[in-house]
């Protein structure tokens, strides 16, 4: 097990609060020795780290970096993506209220590594407390003349969770509603005119080198840039002196649930599930914990496989995924059907409607599923989910089908037993509300979630 000393490389035990404060701890240094490495060196410098991106798919950063720096065009953009807003994630809101600073520095890095003028920070408009934070660095950074001739705009965005993905992110950013695109950033990025493939054609963008090259853009939430910063600052041989080879590093995780104390960790990558679960105190006496679902992104994980590393490559040889690290528990009182319909529910809700097979599928599964929650479904019921879960993905644009596949598929198979008793119209542990895990507030151990998202409506409006 690391010194404990460094397990806290990016979520400080006390937030930083000024500047100054964040200069006093070392602050600067990252962005120093990139200026002094040059883009080529430093982009190098997080490839030896080996530090994969935090947002939920563990793309590694040094590559995404350089596909922008390589990437042509006229223009080239950076964001952040802190419109967090999976279930069961808390971890860049926690980030933004400990240290804007450090994210701040490591955005400025990306911008002057990968040649750009200007940077956003996407975020929701109800992230008042964040935006404050950000707000609030941001204009010590400009005072100090940390920024040097770039410019770092604030952009408020929907509640929707299609918000968060990276290509939707870039339509919000532009004045236009979360509907992903069909090219990634770094083919298509921001306010780009080329290639034409959506219902606005416009001109030619002048200067392009290539035609699926406008205007590259560099998408990372607000974890990955508090590491860039520590990397540069302290190298990539330090980074990993804690973690695995494959997935180095720390790793700030979300607990939520049937924990006694949920809450925000940063761990050595590699640690296991089951001490991040312990470390919130575990389940309430005389319960145990029978599942634990990563956000919403990847299958559940049972009691048998909770010794499993927090590491990219392990979670995926259980059949999981690590993803944004956001975890919400469940215990023997929870009915799973219920789990299921109600993250099934989220994410058919959340569905934006450009992919027919998306939202119809995810519709027609969560409709089953709530059937088969109050001892109403059927046979026909669970054919008809097997049926939609297999062609839900068809044409997606974005990840989410894959997500319902993923989450549903799991529950069906690793508690089919629950499944069977409900078919016979009863539910082996008894009535329990079920909440929807999408985090309002984590404050000292006491979670708010999200209310209103039981009301939200597919058309993404709500019920009265």
């Amino acid at each position: 097990m690391a010194d404990p000393s460094d397990l806290r490389r990016v979520l400080p035990a006390v937030p930083v609060e000024t500047l100054s404060d964040y200069v006093a701890s070392g602050g600067g240094a990252g962005l120093e020795r990139a200026r002094q490495l040059g883009a080529e060196a430093a982009i190098d410098e997080l490839g030896e780290a080996g530090l994969r991106g935090r947002g939920g798919a563990g793309f590694p950063t040094a590559t995404k970096w350089r596909s922008i720096l390589e990437g042509g065009g006229r223009q080239r953009y950076v964001v952040c993506n802190a419109a967090e807003g999976e279930p069961g994630t808390f971890k860049d809101r926690a980030l933004i209220r400990a240290n804007p600073y450090q994210i701040l520095e490591g955005l400025i890095i990306a911008a002057r590594t990968v040649g750009s003028a200007e940077a956003y920070i996407a975020l929701k408009a109800s992230f008042t407390i964040e935006r404050e934070r950000l707000t609030a660095a941001i204009a010590d950074m400009e005072r100090a003349g940390w920024l040097e001739g770039i410019t770092v705009t604030l952009v408020s965005g929907p509640e929707e969770y299609l918000f968060g993905e990276e290509k939707a992110l870039l339509e919000v950013i532009e004045g236009r509603d979360p509907l992903p695109r069909w090219l990634p950033p770094y083919l298509h990025g921001l306010f780009a005119t080329a290639p034409q493939l959506g219902w606005d054609a416009q001109d030619q963008e002048p200067g392009t080198v290539r035609e699926v090259s406008a205007n590259p853009t560099l998408v990372n939430n607000a974890e990955t840039l508090s590491h860039v910063a520590w990397i540069l600052a302290n190298g990539a041989h330090d980074f990993r002196k804690v973690g695995t080879s494959e997935s180095p590093g720390t790793i700030v995780c979300t607990v939520v649930g049937d924990v006694q104390r949920p809450g925000v960790h940063e761990l050595p990558m590699g640690t296991p599930l089951a001490e991040l679960l312990e470390r919130c105190g575990g389940p309430s006496a005389a319960r145990e914990l029978v599942a634990v679902v990563p956000g919403v992104a990847s299958a559940v994980i049972v009691p048998e496989a909770f010794d499993t590393p927090l590491t990219y490559e392990d979670m995926a040889a259980v059949g999981s995924g690590l993803g944004a690290a956001g975890f919400t528990a469940y215990d023997d009182t929870a009915c799973m059907v219920e789990v299921a319909y109600v993250l099934s529910r989220f994410l058919s809700v959340e569905s934006c409607g450009q992919c027919v097979p998306c939202k119809l599928g995810t519709g027609q599964i969560t409709e089953s599923l709530g059937r088969l929650r109050v001892g109403s479904g059927t046979d026909t019921d669970i054919k008809l989910i097997g049926e939609r879960l297999r062609i839900v993905t068809d044409a997606s644009r974005c990840y989410l089908p894959t997500q319902a596949q993923n989450v549903v598929s799991s529950v069906l198979r690793l508690f089919a037993d629950e499944f069977s008793v409900h078919l016979e119209g009863r539910c082996s542990v008894g009535e329990r509300e079920i909440p929807t895990p999408k985090i309002v507030d984590l404050v000292n151990g006491v979670v708010t979630y999200d209310k209103r998202q039981e009301s939200k409506r597919p058309d993404w409006t709500y019920r009265a």
